[in-house]
């Protein structure tokens, strides 16, 4: 996603290292099936990439941080510890945490992502809507592993609640930015609240069950299972995610209905492709959608149908997983997927976006059925 941000400072222990080099790839720890090792080393050089890339630099010394690159990026990574022994964080995703504290903490002080100065009206309000989910699925995946909900995160989490619409059609949900880009630029609204539901199941310490959140929850869930008949397959999919970590969201057969629809888009090589989940949407240069099996739309699938605990369909989960395996690039560390909004060279920078964010959730699926 081009314009969804995070925030924060770049150390510059982190630059004088030299770890923003990304030009050599990273060798693989290849007598694994997959190699957990070559897709560290991706996800970081990318997180640490975007750390200094003018383009996402903002107020406050901070800077902005991409869904695809980063969000991704903070959920999975904390996957990868117990694979590589690891006994701390990476410094990017440290450097991560700080940005997303930066921000949290000043939150009466910095400037929005974009501003109606700068962009028009609804932007200020679509920008403090998205920067507060964002924002609370940082620190709550931060802090998920250790079972203590850190301050930091319960003020993120505060600051989420306290924008969420009230009333209106769209009551329950957030402004959320909007840029006519798909998956999460174009009419993603719903998006945001599964996020947001997604962070408030995760959070430890029994935060879901935490008396002053209740009457927003409630509204919360309204929004997902009332607007959830009109939305795009893998939105549906993020809300069966959503109800793996947040009851009364969805009954059992309704998310058996969503498991088996998804699971009929699988491809005959086992993998799933994006454009079968993303309706009738178009690229704006007119070239037609890449329709192979891609990692980011079977890194979803199969993480989202993984969380529900389902065991219906443990062939179409193998072949998915072994998709998955044969389709890691072990040099580079990644796993492809292709823009929905126009053709770009896979190989570029932003190019590289949406395979960021397919490495990401290919991480978290192949570690879930470790």
């Amino acid at each position: 996603m081009r314009t969804l941000y995070f925030f924060g400072v770049v150390t510059a222990a982190w630059v004088a290292t030299g770890a923003l080099a990304t030009s050599k790839p990273k060798p693989a720890d290849t007598n694994s099936e997959w190699s957990p090792k070559a897709a560290a080393a991706y996800l970081d050089e990318r997180e640490a990439w975007w750390m200094t890339w003018s383009t996402a630099a903002r107020d406050h010394e901070t800077y902005c941080v991409s869904c695809h690159t980063v969000l991704a990026y903070a959920m999975a990574r904390p996957a990868l510890r117990g694979a590589l022994s690891e006994a701390e964080a990476p410094a990017p995703e440290r450097s991560l945490i700080e940005n997303v504290t930066k921000r949290v903490r000043l939150w009466n002080e910095v400037e929005p992502f974009y501003s109606d100065k700068a962009r028009g009206v609804p932007k200020t309000a679509e920008s403090r809507g998205t920067e507060s989910i964002l924002n609370a699925m940082v620190l709550v995946a931060n802090d998920a592993p250790t079972s203590k909900l850190r301050a930091d995160a319960r003020l993120a989490l505060a600051n989420m609640w306290a924008l969420q619409l009230k009333s209106g059609e769209a009551r329950g949900a957030w402004d959320w930015l909007e840029f006519h880009n798909s998956p999460w630029e174009g009419n993603s609204r719903y998006y945001g609240a599964t996020i947001a539901a997604i962070a408030t199941g995760m959070a430890p310490d029994g935060y879901r069950s935490t008396p002053e959140i209740q009457a927003d929850l409630k509204l919360l869930r309204e929004y997902l299972v009332r607007e959830s008949g009109s939305q795009v397959l893998i939105d549906r999919v993020m809300l069966l995610w959503a109800s793996a970590k947040l009851p009364g969201l969805l009954t059992g057969a309704q998310q058996k209905a969503i498991v088996d629809e998804a699971l009929g888009k699988q491809q005959a090589d086992g993998g799933f492709s994006l454009t079968s989940f993303v309706g009738g949407w178009k690229r704006h240069d007119d070239s037609p959608l890449e329709t192979k099996s891609d990692g980011l739309a079977t890194g979803v699938v199969l993480y989202a149908i993984e969380q529900t605990g389902d065991k219906r369909n443990k062939a179409q989960l193998a072949r998915a997983r072994a998709w998955l395996i044969a389709n890691q690039d072990k040099t580079e560390g990644r796993w492809l997927a292709y823009s929905l909004n126009k053709q770009r060279d896979l190989s570029t920078d932003v190019g590289r976006f949406m395979s960021d964010a397919a490495t990401a959730y290919a991480v978290l699926a192949l570690r879930e059925m470790k």
